[in-house]
């Protein structure tokens, strides 16, 4: 049976048809990539917002936390609060005595302790070697106290300038009222109490 002329336009029509397809299916998938696309740079724009974002705030937080490590009260100048200098300074240079104090009292009852020890006089000749010991340990942790001490001031130095750059935009407005109102309680019929109560009003 020899072929015919529409069994040849079939033919030559089948190629055109499958590209007729092939580009229907490319238009109808291409929707579906630029939604993957959308979705894809929607999710990148959310994980930019969620790293904390500073710019807004009057004082930068890194910035006061790192003046604060770097130089003590340094961060408290930087975010305007420079009265807190000298009460920081007070701590350090109190701390200070008493480490002094502290270690030099340590010392003291150590030599006694050595000498006692060897058989020689010391400055406490009162005492025996157990009294001796109880006043080195004593004196010696009194002496690490005041040490942790300094290194808890220098901590709170740093706290203190962090949260300080945080609330520097906390609005304080006059929409805003704190105050204090009677408040009275009764528990029972012959037990009643009268107290105060702190009440933060928005206007």
């Amino acid at each position: 049976m020899k072929p015919t002329k529409q069994h040849f336009l079939a033919k030559s029509k089948a190629p055109w048809i499958s590209l007729g397809l092939l580009f229907f299916g490319l238009l109808l998938f291409q929707p579906v990539l630029a939604q993957n696309e959308a979705e894809i740079k929607t999710e990148k724009v959310k994980k930019k917002e969620e790293k904390p974002d500073y710019s807004s705030l009057p004082k930068d937080p890194r910035k006061a936390t790192l003046l604060s490590a770097i130089l003590p009260g340094a961060g408290q100048v930087y975010n305007g609060k420079a009265w807190k200098v000298p009460i920081l300074y007070a701590g350090f240079i109190t701390d200070i005595y008493f480490i002094g104090f502290n270690n030099k009292r340590y010392q003291v009852f150590r030599e006694a302790l050595f000498a006692y020890d060897d058989g020689d006089t010391n400055a406490f000749p009162n005492l025996n070697r157990e009294a001796l010991v109880r006043n080195v340990d004593y004196w010696r942790s009194n002496r690490d106290l005041t040490i942790l001490l300094m290194a808890g001031i220098y901590a709170l130095n740093i706290i203190d300038a962090n949260v300080d750059a945080h609330l520097s935009g906390f609005d304080i407005s006059d929409d805003l009222a704190l105050g204090f109102e009677p408040n009275f309680g009764s528990f029972s019929a012959q037990n009643q109490q009268m107290g105060l109560t702190l009440k933060l009003k928005f206007k």
